[in-house]
């Protein structure tokens, strides 16, 4: 087999903080072959966005502490010199930041921020960069892209400014792309452009994409595999098909609950996931989800409370959880797709 284009091994990020040890990410583990898209879905604060700059080498050394493998074409980025980091950024790894708001900054026009990138990475002069900013500018649907590569960020809708984003971190045709909630923000019309565009990405260039969302929708449309995260660790892991039709950890059933599908019946009503995440200071020390799992009674014994589970099996369909195959998939089928609506595709 061609080796992954990303390969994360057993990664763990942690930040010291006064109150102790935040463990945001903890073995973290994955693959990324060229041309496929791996979503990342959960909860806010399941180590989503954490994983994602440590792969971009973002986390400052002053407070906080990155081990394992990051391995990209074969080279491992965690504890590499910042100058390697630096020429990877931008040009052959690129991220879709989460707010744009923040992430583009006020002094300077949209133009000239896309216009730097491509510039710094490729060499060209002034004249070829502006070009490629408003080429990125139409690509990405924004109107008139000649007079608003002037603009400043303050003068764009907040969407707008997801979409100029969008174009900074295209506009070096990356070989790795890291979109965290690309379309927060975004009507589905512009959304459905933005999915293409990635698409078109993909497709021409091969490129890698890690899909972190919210949006199981997104997910459904985009993404070949699918990698549950809660609490820092991985829970679940499979194709999108697996995980969305089939879905083997009790996690995995509340986030398909909680989400209406055009399919399913009207009349049920969503099922939030009781609860709230477990302090990544403090964690509980069985399984992370066991305080708000509602199956956990059905594990013999108490392993739940004191056992961590391990991802099994190592490939394919895998799932964290003490509750046996057969057990999870009558759960499913006869008790979670049922009182969910689930009666259609997903």
């Amino acid at each position: 087999m061609p080796e992954p284009l990303l390969s994360v091994r057993d990664l763990k990020v942690r930040f010291s903080t006064d109150d102790g040890v935040v463990k945001a990410v903890d073995g973290l583990s994955f693959d990324l072959p060229r041309g496929r898209t791996l979503g990342i879905v959960g909860e806010s604060g399941s180590g989503k966005s954490v994983s994602s700059l440590a792969i971009l080498g973002l986390h400052g050394p002053e407070h906080s502490e990155v081990s394992g493998e990051i391995l990209f074409e074969g080279e491992n980025l965690v504890g590499a010199r910042e100058n390697t980091l630096r020429k990877l950024r931008g040009k052959r790894i690129s991220m879709i930041f989460q707010d744009p708001l923040t992430s583009l900054s006020p002094y300077y026009t949209i133009g000239e921020q896309i216009a730097e990138t491509y510039r710094k990475h490729t060499g060209a002069n002034r004249k070829q960069a502006k070009r490629r900013a408003v080429e990125m500018l139409a690509k990405v649907g924004i109107p008139r892209p000649e007079r608003r590569v002037d603009d400043y960020p303050h003068q764009f809708s907040g969407g707008m400014r997801q979409r100029a984003m969008i174009a900074i971190a295209l506009c070096c045709d990356p070989d790795l792309l890291i979109a965290d909630e690309p379309t927060t923000a975004l009507d589905v019309t512009v959304q459905a452009q933005i999915l293409d565009l990635l698409r078109e990405l993909r497709s021409e260039f091969d490129t890698g994409i890690i899909l972190i969302t919210h949006d199981m929708g997104v997910v459904a449309q985009m993404a070949d595999e699918v990698l549950v995260m809660y609490a820092g660790r991985c829970v679940e892991r499979g194709t999108v098909r697996e995980v969305l039709k089939t879905p083997q950890h009790p996690y995995s059933w509340g986030l398909l609950s909680s989400i209406p599908h055009l399919t399913g019946d009207v009349d049920v009503p969503l099922v939030p996931v009781r609860g709230t995440p477990p302090s990544l200071i403090d964690l509980p020390p069985g399984c992370p989800f066991q305080p708000r799992c509602d199956f956990s009674a059905r594990v013999p014994g108490d392993r739940c409370t004191t056992e961590r589970p391990s991802l099994l099996p190592e490939t394919g369909h895998a799932s964290a959880c003490h509750l046996s195959t057969s057990d999870k998939t009558l759960i499913f089928t006869d008790e979670i797709r049922p009182a969910a609506g689930l009666t259609g595709r997903p």
